[in-house]
């Protein structure tokens, strides 16, 4: 399974700021573990942020949506969409296997 999790400041974008430092590395740390594959800012970055992760059942995500300093802090929440991939390029294939 991929997971779409989209982020969504629930708070004005400057009320993260004190919290930035802790979600990129709460994002790098899952960028290590392989769970994430992509992650990245809107534009415009008021509206919040993009994830896709995969390799992980949809109540794993969940938790560790929840974990995010920016959700933690209530400043920011995530919606969740879970995809089984039909159809991927060939090029993709080997990246977003979600048997990791």
């Amino acid at each position: 399974m991929l997971h779409l999790l989209s982020l969504h400041y629930t708070a004005p974008e400057q009320a993260a700021e004190p919290f930035v430092r802790d979600h990129v590395a709460y994002l790098e740390r899952h960028h290590q573990d392989g769970t994430f594959l992509v992650s990245g800012q809107t534009v415009p970055t008021s509206i919040g942020g993009v994830i896709i992760a995969r390799g992980v059942d949809r109540p794993t995500i969940e938790q560790i949506a929840a974990q995010d300093p920016f959700v933690l802090n209530n400043v920011a929440e995530y919606t969740i969409t879970t995809i089984t991939p039909g159809r991927v390029h060939p090029d993709l294939s080997p990246v977003l296997r979600t048997d990791r």
